[in-house]
């Protein structure tokens, strides 16, 4: 069985630094973390991490596409497309995110996923860990960039189809929608991470989400209700919403798009102080245009998702807002070190151990732990991800 040593560099665990550390991996699992170069046979592959990070590998629990595809393209070529672009930005375990589609565009994402899952070797990049279904239960009043044409209240008898092919690991919907309770409900016996998003919700009815299983929302700031926008809806007096409602319950968890576009650095750091990095999750919620030259694409299935204007920087809709991003979670992992100011382990946790952790997977990835997957990535000292392992395996055309 092939081991492999990392060497002179720091390693980032969940709750510090170790600077001079030693992981040793012997076939897809991690056997040793520490300083003592005696535990490391001889007969290990030696890497010299060269004064560079190791770190272990991120976890997305947010994404729809990348390096030209996108999810819902919904063939097993295109889920692998994403699957190695990300890997290329240091992420080993991703969750492919549904946007709005018909039913029968779903079921074949859903698919596809299920076949390049399966199916995984270290050609394909990233793992899938399980599917995120996001889109299609948002309120229309917050579909952001997503097709509104086919965004809609939750029905049992399609999302128990979802539910049944055992792929659907993370389920949204907004709480205000008909039929969001029963959607929670069975989503939470299903055991997935169960979240709000695209919702103009009311402190209220966040209420109600959680006592049926909520405990996530998707993209804070992005999307989401806030008191003004509630108070469109009720009138006065004005009332909370989901911004107040997960500030103020310690058992939710929400998650920032840290590209330096949706997010400035206070709100960033902000939201930081406030959840704290246990509670906090970094999500790339990237679209197919990572990697690729501006210009226009699809939002969704090439076939018929609405367009979006990549300058290179961030995906633009049509009418002016923002638009998904276009950057990987080393970008997202820069940004909130450098521009928030937010110690280095602290981030690293947050695309990695916390996701792992919410999504429940946290027993075999998300920190360099013994007895846990061998998904470990290497930075430099300027945080760029110089190599990729997963199960154990050099990913080598993720750099």
């Amino acid at each position: 069985m092939r081991s492999i040593c990392f060497f002179n560099g720091t390693a980032i665990l969940p709750d510090r630094v170790l600077p001079d550390a030693v992981v040793f991996c012997r076939g897809e699992r991690i056997v040793y973390v520490g300083r003592a170069r005696s535990r490391v046979p001889k007969s290990a592959d030696m890497v010299d991490v060269k004064g560079g990070f190791i770190s272990p590998g991120f976890v997305d629990i947010h994404i729809h596409g990348g390096g030209g595809a996108d999810v819902m393209d919904a063939s097993p070529e295109a889920i692998a497309t994403v699957c190695q672009a990300h890997a290329r930005h240091g992420t080993t375990c991703l969750f492919p995110t549904t946007s709005t589609g018909t039913d029968e565009q779903i079921h074949a994402m859903l698919s596809a996923c299920d076949e390049v899952r399966t199916n995984w070797d270290a050609s394909m990049g990233s793992k899938i860990a399980g599917v995120h279904l996001y889109g299609p239960y948002f309120a229309k009043d917050k579909v952001g960039c997503h097709d509104d044409s086919v965004c809609r209240a939750p029905k049992s008898t399609e999302y128990r189809r979802y539910f049944k092919t055992g792929i659907v690991k993370i389920a949204t919907c907004a709480a205000e929608l008909a039929g969001a309770s029963a959607f929670y409900r069975h989503a939470t016996q299903q055991g997935c991470l169960v979240t709000c998003g695209h919702s103009n919700a009311s402190w209220d009815e966040m209420g109600a989400a959680f006592k049926n299983g909520m405990r996530h929302v998707d993209h804070f700031w992005c999307a989401m209700s806030n008191v003004s926008s509630v108070r469109k809806r009720f009138g006065f007096p004005m009332r909370g919403s989901m911004l107040e409602y997960v500030l103020s319950n310690p058992e939710m968890s929400t998650e920032v798009i840290a590209d330096g576009m949706h997010l400035s650095p206070e709100l960033l750091h902000f939201a930081w102080k406030m959840k704290g990095s246990d509670r906090l999750c970094l999500v790339t919620d990237c679209n197919r245009a990572l990697d690729m030259p501006p210009g226009c694409y699809r939002f969704g299935p090439e076939s018929n998702g609405s367009w979006f204007t990549n300058d290179g920087n961030v995906g633009w809709a049509p009418e002016g807002s923002l638009a998904s991003s276009v950057m990987g979670m080393d970008h997202m992992v820069r940004t909130m070190h450098r521009n928030a100011n937010i110690p280095l382990h602290e981030v690293v946790r947050m695309a990695s151990l916390t996701p792992a952790e919410r999504a429940g997977i946290d027993a075999e990835v998300g920190s360099l732990t013994p007895g846990k997957r061998a998904d470990i990535i290497l930075l430099n000292k300027s945080l760029q991800v110089k190599r990729v392992h997963i199960n154990g395996q050099r990913i080598r055309n993720a750099t």
